[in-house]
């Protein structure tokens, strides 16, 4: 009997660290969708102070499992697409930094996936599509609405209409991957950071996730409108108190947190 989860969540400290694990290919089919419903359930129920997504294997993902397609419905396949919409919109909720790491290939939901995350670091060898087009689909996890959002619209009809894959490089320069670097560092060097920002100011990081969503919603002005009752709280918390008496004292840079 194999009991062998698509993916499980692993912890650092407080840095917890969402592993795919679906081999050979990482596909997202119906195994791998209600696997990550499942960690993103633990992960909001949790106590972690950051998220980072990597996966095992030679590919990040290959993408969904388009076997899965065959005879499906219109009204089946609305569902699937919903399941994937809300599971994307559920990580974006998240109060936490998330953290995408890309090592290689990484295709359509996995993708989509990774644009639901505050960020995407990949290596240099890594490859991004959204190649629904081969099968005649457009993508439907929300990626054509946060690669609008992240690269503008004339970029994001490029990128899935010509069904192409594109380096990382490239799209670092179209402000959808944050940084790209050598393979050989890639997991070192995210690691490090992804700590960084779990020991870190933990609801000061919620609050500027708030503010970004209110600017997504309704415009600079409606930001600018929530912004003093987003902020203004941030004075009750252990962190800023601890930090300001720590400025003050030794100066910048000195201060330690604990998410409270």
């Amino acid at each position: 009997m194999n009991d062998h989860s698509p993916t499980r969540v692993e912890r650092d400290g407080p840095l917890a660290v969402l592993v795919i694990d679906h081999p050979p290919l990482n596909l997202f089919g119906e195994p791998l969708v209600h696997s990550l419903q499942q960690s993103v359930a633990e992960l909001e129920r949790s106590d972690a102070r950051a998220l980072m997504i990597r996966a095992q294997g030679e590919v990040f993902t290959g993408g969904a499992d388009v076997n899965g397609f065959k005879g499906r419905s219109p009204e089946q396949a609305g569902a699937f697409f919903k399941e994937g919409l809300d599971l994307v919109g559920r990580l974006e909720a998240l109060p936490i930094p998330t953290l995408s790491v890309v090592h290689s290939l990484c295709l359509t939901a996995g993708f989509e996936l990774s644009l639901g995350c505050d960020l995407i670091w990949a290596s240099e060898e890594a490859r991004f599509g959204l190649v629904e087009t081969v099968v005649g689909l457009t993508p439907a996890w929300g990626g054509n609405q946060r690669l609008v959002e992240r690269a503008g619209p004339s970029r994001a009809k490029e990128l899935i209409m010509s069904g192409g894959l594109f380096s990382a490089a490239t799209l670092e320069r179209w402000n959808v991957v944050n940084r790209v670097l050598p393979g050989g560092e890639l997991q070192e060097k995210a690691t490090r950071f992804a700590q960084r920002l779990a020991n870190g100011p933990t609801i000061a990081h919620g609050a500027t996730k708030e503010i970004v969503r209110a600017v997504r919603a309704g415009g600079v002005h409606e930001a600018d409108r929530r912004t003093p009752e987003i902020v203004g709280p941030l004075f009750e918390t252990d962190d800023l108190r601890g930090a300001v008496e720590s400025f003050l004292s030794d100066g910048p840079g000195k201060a330690s947190f604990e998410g409270k």
